[in-house]
This record gives C-alpha cells, structure tokens and sequence, in this order.
C-alpha cells in the first residue's frame, strides 16, 4: 500500500513544492492524497491543481470554534485516508480534537532550532539574540504549541551580515530538503512515534532528533 499524504497549508506551498518535487524525482514513495487550507485563495491550492493532485478548503470563519473546524477538518480529510497528516505553513494552532485523532500522525516543520523560538517571528527572534546558529526543525505534533518530540534539525551558521530575509531564504532552502526526507522515512514505515519516544529505524533519536550536517 502506498503511503498517503494529506498536506496542510496556508500559503504559497513551497514545502509543498519541495514535496511534490521530491516525489517527481523518485526521492519520495508517497502518495499526495489531498492538498487541504483554510484559505481558498492559498496559492498552494493551484500549486497542487496544477499537478492534478486533489484540493478541498474549508474557512475557518465559518465555524463559531477552534473545535468545531478542527472536526470539520477531520471529517474533510478522512475519506483520503491519510497515514501522516503534514503541517507545511499551516498558519492554525490546532485543537486537542484534531491533534488527538491524528496522533503519531502529525508532523510539522517550524523555522527554528526547537526549543528555541515558539511561535512567530523566528529568524527576527534569533538575529535579535546574536544566535551564531539557526536553523529549522521537524516534530510530531502534540498538544504543546511546537513542542511535540522532535524527529529532525537542519542547523546552519548565522551570518554577520544576514537580515531576516536572507536568513528566512536560507532555512527555507533547508526545509525544502529535509521536509521530503523526513516524508520518505514515514513513507518506508522508518519512523514512528512510541511511548519510549521518536524511534527510527527501532532506535530511539536523540532529543534534538536527527541532525542534518
């Protein structure tokens, strides 16, 4: 059975991209059942429509709670069947509803080196505290706001001349190649999530996850 992918986004979708291009290129043995957002005019949207991979949306305005949408949203993305539910730029904080019904399931990539850095505004964050080192991670997600057990980091050294764009462009550029690579592991039924923790391959990962140099 192929591996299926539902991939949640809010914007433009360049994960998505490096995703769907990872799968192209044969570095990716999943299937992208369906490419969901809460905004239908997400640029991602047509990103995958181009690629003749099924969309769906849902406006989380329309729903009086958090709670309510996340069931929406559940009950949206169930008849795709998804093995691992992937946050790329879902600009939602989900609810215990949803993180609950898709546990172990769920991964998410933040641009920082967690714990460093919840939240928004990471790269302004990181510059401002003269951090020698940034970077992205990937974590299951559980119901601590980007604190879930870490799967895997991309470090990379700060720059005195870096601004907030051209460290932004950087970690992109690593999340593009680390996102499918994690996928791919999901993908060959490497790594899950346990009571004993973030095992690959059977063996547990570190705190900080697998680390790509």
């Amino acid at each position: 059975m192929t591996h299926r992918l539902a991939v949640l986004i809010s914007g433009s979708g360049t994960n998505l991209q490096a995703i769907m291009d990872a799968r192209q290129h044969g570095n990716l043995d999943a299937e992208i059942a369906v490419v969901f957002s809460n905004r239908a005019n997400a640029a991602g949207l047509e990103r995958a429509s181009l690629a003749g991979i099924p969309t769906a949306s849902l406006d989380h305005r329309d729903y009086p709670s958090r709670e309510e949408f996340d069931q929406a949203m559940i009950n949206l993305l169930t008849p795709y069947a998804p093995d691992t539910v992937v946050l790329a730029g879902f600009m939602r904080i989900l609810s215990s509803v949803f993180v609950r019904h898709y546990a172990g399931r769920l991964i998410n990539i933040h641009p920082s080196l967690l714990p460093k850095y919840r939240g928004l505004n990471t790269h302004a964050r990181a510059l401002e505290a003269g951090d020698g080192e940034h970077g992205c991670s990937i974590h299951f997600v559980t119901e601590e706001l980007d604190g879930g057990p870490l799967i895997a980091q991309a470090p990379l050294p700060v720059q005195t001349n870096d601004t907030v764009d051209s460290l932004s462009k950087r970690v992109q550029q690593r999340e593009h190649y680390l996102y499918p690579q994690v996928l791919q592991w999901r993908a060959q039924n490497r790594l899950e999530l346990t009571d004993n923790g973030v095992l690959l391959d059977g063996k547990p990962l570190p705190a900080q996850g697998y680390i790509l140099v």
